[in-house]
């Protein structure tokens, strides 16, 4: 049946009046309270007019059923609302589970505390000037080594601000290593640079020099200036190179983190000249110092050297009767003039001491030497002397001991050579030289034991412009 308001109030009363008072938007309470008000009028007014009502009920009993369905839709539907609102007012709150949103894990890294710098040494500079921003004077000054090379570089590690380490190459074959341990005075050293060595095999074909024959086969210079050294006493680099002779070398590269860093021994080497073929062996003969030997284990090392300059050109030969291009007369020129490019080194044919040093106004800065057997030798037209030259002072055989210049009367860069024999001229080219000590017996079996596998290699290298790294790299030079 039809449910009416005051039907439907005591369940509201009981259950959820006021639930749907605070729920309920005010609009639909409104509504509410005007269905009520209609449906008192609609009863007054029903009993005054029942007579007639039930007559057009009666005519028009499709009308009144059509209005009572659709009342009935609308209480049923608003009870249904009613009750449902009123059943999840009753229930308890639940609270819906936080929801957990995980941070990304963020980590913080400490700013670097070791530090490196790098340089290169300047001209004039030292090591105290580099190094005083992090040692004291009293800590550089007690240094045992401070040694530096201007145009080489240096290398510094600092540890929060304090010095770790100071690393500077002097040299092709050594370092400075300054370092403070962390309780302690800073101190330094000289030592080896740490180098790695792998065979190099290398061959070629002299079409104009020895140098331009190295370097045309993508070797460095430095290996023609020590395969020319080895080979100095029998073989005139300047004059008596002819076009066709070849070499062949199997000699030690050097690597230095991974990458080729100039040339370590050699240790055998072979070279043709004008139909002539000669051999070079390493070897140490018991406690001396290494030295090369022939086939025969004779020494290579001659008295005297056949040039002082390795690699240069003869620009006026020995000869008693010599237009002089400056003083424009005939005069003796009992010298070998060797044309070379200013600041190119000189070296001591022979083992000598220093008997003067100076300058002149026609030699310019020059240097006698006196050798054995009552010879002696001048190098004229210097640019500078190599550094410690002093009168008195001996020299080694292949020692630098100053630079070609022009100094004195001179059209140009060179180095004028003489030589005499107690005081008289005699021409450098043709002094026979004093062969050097041979291996000794002792030691010469083990020397015949050296040459065949190296006389193996030597003669599996092609000349043809080559050069062959034949094994993986090992450290040290041995």
């Amino acid at each position: 049946m039809l449910l009416g308001y005051e039907s439907f109030q005591p369940f509201m009363s009981r259950y959820g009046v006021l639930v749907i008072k605070k729920i309920l938007p005010r609009n639909v309470l409104h509504s509410l309270r005007r269905l009520r008000l209609r449906e008192r009028l609609t009863a007054h007014l029903s009993a005054l007019k029942r007579p007639a009502l039930r007559r057009r009920q009666t005519l028009h009993s499709s009308a009144p059923l059509s209005r009572i369905l659709s009342r009935k839709v609308i209480w049923g539907a608003l009870t249904v609302i009613v009750l449902i609102v009123a059943i999840l007012a009753a229930l308890p709150l639940v609270k819906p589970p936080p929801v957990v949103v995980e941070s990304p894990t963020i980590t913080i890294l400490p700013p670097s505390r070791e530090r490196t710098l790098t340089g290169v040494v300047r001209s004039g500079e030292t090591l105290s000037t580099i190094l005083a921003p992090y040692l004291s004077s009293q800590e550089i000054h007690g240094l045992a080594v401070t040694t530096l090379t201007a145009g080489h570089e240096w290398k510094l590690t600092l540890f929060d601000g304090q010095l770790q380490r100071f690393v500077h190459d002097i040299n092709s074959d050594y370092q400075l290593v300054v370092s403070r341990p962390p309780a302690g005075t800073a101190i330094s050293a000289r030592v080896e640079i740490p180098y790695t060595y792998t065979e190099h095999t290398v061959g070629g074909t002299i079409t104009d020099s020895l140098f331009a024959a190295m370097t045309a086969i993508g070797e460095e210079e430095g290996l023609a200036i020590i395969l020319a050294d080895i080979f100095a006493s029998d073989i005139d680099f300047i004059r008596d190179i002819r076009q066709g002779d070849t070499f062949r070398v199997v000699v030690e590269r050097r690597l230095r983190d991974g990458q080729p860093n100039g040339y370590g021994k050699i240790l055998a080497a072979e070279f043709s000249n004008d139909g002539k073929t000669y051999h070079a062996f390493r070897f140490q003969d018991g406690k001396k110092k290494p030295a090369f030997y022939d086939s025969n284990g004779k020494s290579l090392r001659k008295a005297l050297l056949r040039a002082p300059l390795p690699f240069s050109r003869v620009s006026s030969g020995f000869t008693m009767r010599r237009f002089h291009p400056i003083a424009k007369t005939w005069r003796a020129h009992p010298a070998i003039d060797y044309a070379a490019p200013t600041g190119t080194p000189i070296m001591a044919v022979g083992d000598a001491t220093i008997i003067q040093i100076g300058r002149s106004a026609g030699n310019g800065n020059y240097i006698k030497l006196q050798h054995a057997g009552g010879l002696a030798t001048m190098y004229l037209h210097m640019s500078r002397f190599a550094k410690g030259m002093r009168q008195g002072k001996r020299v080694k055989q292949g020692e630098v001991i100053g630079y070609v210049g022009s100094t004195g009367l001179a059209t140009g860069p060179h180095l004028c050579y003489r030589m005499t024999r107690n005081g008289a001229p005699v021409n450098p080219a043709k002094i026979p030289t004093t062969p050097g000590e041979p291996i000794s017996r002792a030691a010469m079996a083990s020397f015949r034991a050296l040459q065949p596998p190296l006389l193996a290699k030597l003669a599996t290298i092609p000349t043809n412009m080559t050069s062959i790294s034949a094994e993986p790299p090992r450290p040290g030079g041995g």
